[in-house]
């Protein structure tokens, strides 16, 4: 973990980085990023599974959404083997309207997109995060993307080891997507989360697949069964089994305040604007978490 890993900054002053799931930060006074070392490709299929398996490896959240377009940043000074040291990736949300609510003049999934996952290592030097969205924004753009819709989770996340409960992500307000010059557009609706001993989420959507016996939930009943919880007999209801489950592993359901949201128009200048009403940027001081 980076020598800067957990340390009392000033939240504003600091680039938020990761290994294994846990954050670290580094200060934007360090600098440090030479943008010549580093390139932006777009992950093509075959490798898709590559940026995959590093965000499921670092990523708080451990999982990998609905994704269309993966961006990895890549350092030439390092060896092949290691030289993937961030990953953005563009996807779609879990309904059309997290879209169409705020570019109602784009088609959703083709022309407008979530910005649903970055992750850098800790090593990536400061300042990083606004140069590899840029050009990723240039890259998806040259794809007809037009719209981009981003959030930031501003609730701590916590999880379950030997020595106690440790901070996994102390919660963010969406520096990067600022300083980015995104729109703000208030937060999102206030929810219940199911949360996982290991501080990850799981969704309405997937405890759906159990209920309902629907295609994926295999990968569902595996992550539970991971933490504690039992098999699944033959022919066992899902609805049964996922209630012991849940309750076997120590899931916990939370109330959420909601998320902080944000929108960026890409490409062409013309015919831009958004659906949904801007506001100022929300400040960690107004219950907006860190970075």
């Amino acid at each position: 973990m980076s020598a800067y890993a957990q340390q009392p900054l000033d939240f504003g002053a600091v680039c938020q980085r990761w290994r294994d799931r846990r954050h670290s930060w580094r200060p934007t006074s360090e600098g440090g990023f030479d943008p010549a070392r580093y390139r932006v490709r777009e992950m093509p299929n075959d490798l898709v599974h590559a940026a995959k398996a590093f965000v499921l490896a670092h990523h708080y959240s451990g999982s990998w959404p609905a994704v269309r377009f993966a961006y990895g940043l890549i350092d030439t000074a390092a060896p092949p083997a290691v030289s993937l040291v961030g990953v953005l990736a563009l996807g779609i949300p879990t309904q059309a309207a997290v879209l169409t609510g705020v570019f109602g003049r784009l088609t959703p999934y083709e022309e407008s997109l979530e910005l649903n996952r970055l992750v850098l290592l800790d090593e990536v030097p400061s300042n990083a995060e606004t140069w590899f969205q840029a050009r990723v924004f240039r890259l998806a753009a040259a794809r007809g993307i037009r719209g981009i819709v981003a959030h930031s989770d501003p609730e701590p996340r916590t999880r379950l080891t030997a020595q106690g409960t440790e901070v996994i992500f102390p919660g963010h307000y969406g520096t990067i997507y600022q300083a980015k010059g995104m729109e703000y557009l208030g937060r999102t609706r206030p929810r219940r989360l199911t949360v996982l001993p290991d501080g990850s989420v799981l969704h309405d959507r997937a405890m759906s697949k159990i209920r309902n016996g629907e295609r994926g939930r295999g990968g569902v009943e595996r992550r539970l069964i991971a933490l504690g919880a039992r098999s699944r007999e033959a022919g066992e209801p899902g609805r049964a089994w996922l209630e012991e489950a849940l309750q076997t592993v120590g899931a916990k359901v939370v109330s959420h305040g909601g998320n902080h949201r944000y929108a960026a128009w890409i490409g062409p200048r013309s015919g831009r604007r958004l659906t949904a009403t801007s506001y100022p940027y929300p400040k960690a001081d107004q219950g907006g978490g860190f970075a």
